[in-house]
């Protein structure tokens, strides 16, 4: 039997970053105040010019050196990304022809904060069934574009960066399962209130900014989260002790603080890393988990379950060894 399995991860951040004590010289708000409420410290910033595709580039460059694999290896990419280069084509295109690779499958998935999530799903299907051997799976975004840096209740949350994953066909299991889900019955709890086909127009109530209801949108996250782990754990028989590692979408310490106290999990086996980035939408898991397997903490061979919550609403998982 054919399985899917990551071989390699990489990551990017920009070089600007902006503290916690920048943000206090450009609204009402001050450091102790959004670490408290965050856990946030910094947030990185994309220079003027940097698109979510360079971003995703300089990850997808690092996953593949890790993996050990050159352009023409790729089969398929997948970008999971909310602020995409442009309307068209797509950023995974894009990317595709910085990286010097013709022919391959190509394609973006718009899920926000789930959106590298749903990309994972698509790639390991595509893999499971025979479509292609090898698969890079992105998740890209530059939310600073789209924030609106004079209401303290979003801006504080929000940076930019890169993460992506290389997906192999193997004899050897990775992947167990993936499972996504939505509900745009919340649609305006978490969303930008412009958009194309309704007529662009940045200067309607809201512009172009991401418009959030704060407290909805930690209990869906909190219970969401919790409820998918669960579903995917139960689903192939395993337990949350089982788990040697969570990497939950880096949001906000609060919410990854409650789904871990929900499934019962010490936080010395949950992946935090948004104090050193903020919420970076679709690419805050492959980030996280870029890093901690860069740094040591996740080793070959452990279980992980991978979750995200985002914008939709969407919500996500995916068991594996890694």
């Amino acid at each position: 039997m054919t399985y899917a399995r990551i071989t390699g991860t990489g990551s990017y951040l920009p070089e600007k970053v902006l503290t916690n004590k920048d943000l206090e010289k450009l609204m009402d708000t001050n450091d102790e105040w959004i670490r408290d409420r965050t856990g946030i410290k910094r947030r990185h910033i994309a220079a003027d010019g940097e698109t979510s595709s360079d971003m995703a580039v300089n990850a997808a460059k690092k996953a593949m050196e890790m993996a050990g694999i050159g352009p023409d290896d790729i089969g398929l990419i997948i970008v999971g990304t909310t602020t995409p280069d442009k309307i068209f084509p797509s950023t995974a295109c894009i990317v595709q022809r910085k990286l010097g690779i013709k022919g391959c499958g190509a394609y973006d998935v718009q899920a926000v904060c789930s959106g590298f999530m749903f990309a994972l799903d698509a790639a390991y299907r595509n893999i499971m069934t025979g479509g292609s051997k090898v698969a890079l799976v992105i998740g890209t975004e530059t939310l600073s574009r789209i924030t609106n840096w004079k209401d303290r209740t979003t801006a504080i949350l929000f940076g930019d960066g890169a993460g992506a994953v290389v997906l192999e066909a193997s004899d050897e299991q990775g992947i167990i399962s993936t499972h996504i889900h939505a509900d745009g019955s919340m649609e305006e709890l978490l969303h930008v209130p412009q958009g194309v086909s309704q007529g662009f127009d940045i200067t309607r109530a809201g512009g172009a900014y991401i418009s959030m209801n704060g407290n909805a949108v930690f209990r869906n996250a909190v219970g969401k989260l919790g409820s998918v782990a669960r579903e995917t754990l139960a689903g192939n028989g395993y337990t949350e002790e089982d788990l040697d590692w969570l990497v939950p979408h880096q949001a906000n310490l609060r919410i990854i603080l409650a789904a871990a106290k929900k499934l019962n999990l010490p936080m010395e086996r949950v992946i935090v890393t948004v104090d050193e980035h903020a919420n970076t939408s679709a690419a805050s898991v492959p980030l996280a988990l870029d890093i901690a397997v860069r740094d040591g903490r996740i080793k070959r061979g452990e279980l992980l379950l991978l979750a995200a919550f985002g914008g939709g609403f969407t919500w996500s998982s995916a068991l594996l060894r890694y």
